[in-house]
């Protein structure tokens, strides 16, 4: 079967995204039935959440910061000097519609997905998962959920977050560098809508989704011992970051920039 081969991959491809499907139908429908795993649900948001606040706190500063510095050197050189101000609307809907929700749900993917991946695969590795089944637990229950259920919470929190941080910093270089700060809010609020930071949140919802199933896939499918835990491991990174990248294309090509009617 030689002519076969060349489609293999493409049969492997779309095997494995119906059983990422299949896992996401399955987890969501477990979020509303009880019983729910409260304790194992508070751990995740703990994980999720209050752990990722350092890193998320240093990318939103520093992207907030150059984005600001290339903002203001792009108005102080081709437009001219005085206008830097006008960059206070460009600053912050870039950062709370595109960048805050890719850099957190990126940072989130390095630090957490991973660390899902690894902890479920090596109960899968050391049969544990197998122990639940014959103690008549159900492992999507136990394990998937929880996890799904924080990012889905968190996700947007932090990205609320980030815009906080990230919008701030934005300000701050822009301030130092002699900008009016007065100027620069009144142009960010002139042309800055809800609308913008909602759109940021809905992409971190589903990047979250995105994240948990994922990770929780790689973990369920790990084999081959500790190897196979890392590749595995490997693979729920760039998987996250690639569809996170594209995911974000979509999603802002389909959310409308603005709900207000002109």
């Amino acid at each position: 079967m030689a002519g076969a081969r060349p489609w293999r991959p493409v049969r492997t491809f779309f095997e494995q995204l119906g059983e990422v499907g299949l896992l996401a139908a399955v987890s969501f429908g477990n979020l509303f039935k009880k019983p729910w795993e409260k304790t194992n649900f508070i751990l995740q948001l703990e994980e999720v959440g209050v752990r990722t606040v350092p890193v998320v706190t240093l990318t939103a500063a520093f992207g907030g910061l150059v984005f600001g510095l290339q903002t203001y050197s792009g108005f102080h050189r081709y437009i001219g000097p005085g206008t830097e101000a006008y960059g206070g609307s460009i600053i912050s809907i870039g950062l709370v519609r595109e960048l805050i929700p890719i850099w957190v749900a990126v940072m989130v993917s390095g630090r957490v997905a991973s660390a899902m991946t690894a902890e479920i695969g090596t109960m899968r590795i050391t049969e544990q998962i197998e122990a639940l089944f014959s103690l008549g637990a159900d492992p999507n229950k136990y394990l998937v959920v929880p996890r799904l259920a924080a990012c889905l919470i968190m996700l947007p929190c932090l990205t609320l977050y980030g815009d906080l941080v990230g919008v701030f910093c934005g300000w701050l270089y822009n301030v130092l560098m002699g900008v009016s700060g007065f100027a620069y809010i009144q142009s960010a609020m002139i042309y800055m809508e809800i609308w913008d930071v909602a759109v940021g949140l809905i992409k971190a919802l589903i990047f979250g989704a995105v994240i948990a199933v994922v990770a929780c896939w790689n973990g369920l499918k790990a084999e081959g011992g500790a190897k196979g835990v890392g590749r595995a491991t490997t693979r729920t990174v760039v998987i996250s970051a690639v569809s996170i990248l594209i995911l974000n294309f979509f999603l802002s090509k389909a959310l409308p920039a603005t709900l207000l009617q002109k």
